[in-house]
């Protein structure tokens, strides 16, 4: 009995543990649309990156699956024509241990996009290189703030959408 009272309170203290088990691109896109149109003068670029994150849970015990969904746009700073749209969806699978219930939805909303972060950010700027434009080296991305802003938009809209007596 003892043993077992040791082997949980062992198991307890010990610190989360996760490893990546696979990660891949799910889906991506790349349109050069200054390609097409072709190329009037100097072109001032303009980018803009926007991120999104969903998490869920595997069949398998202790399995998750994140997904980083970037939609980047460039488009030609005054004329505001676009220059080339990238949608990438990429995705992890991580095994995750030891972090209690009510941590789980941040642990997979900013530390596992922060393991992906560098394969991304490769991605982005090869396939923006193999595009015909120089290659798009993202900022590092505050997942942590990332996290917090939707939390205060989520509260913002059902605040909104709750009812006034």
């Amino acid at each position: 009995m003892a043993e077992e009272n040791g082997a949980a309170e062992a198991q307890e203290q010990q610190g989360p543990v996760m490893n990546v088990m696979a990660q891949f691109i799910r889906d991506m896109s790349f349109e050069n649309i200054l390609s097409q149109k072709g190329v009037n003068g100097e072109v001032q670029p303009d980018v803009q990156v926007q991120v999104n994150l969903d998490a869920k849970k595997r069949s398998a015990e202790h399995q998750y699956e994140v997904v980083m969904k970037l939609n980047i746009t460039s488009k030609s700073k005054g004329t505001e024509e676009t220059l080339f749209v990238l949608e990438l969806d990429y995705a992890g699978v991580f095994h995750i241990e030891n972090v209690p219930e009510d941590q789980m939805h941040p642990f997979l909303l900013i530390e596992c996009p922060r393991q992906l972060f560098p394969f991304v950010r490769r991605i982005v700027s090869d396939v923006t290189r193999d595009g015909g434009f120089p290659p798009l080296n993202l900022e590092n991305i505050d997942f942590l703030a990332l996290y917090r802003n939707e939390l205060a938009r989520r509260a913002a809209s059902e605040a909104a959408a709750a009812p006034t007596q």
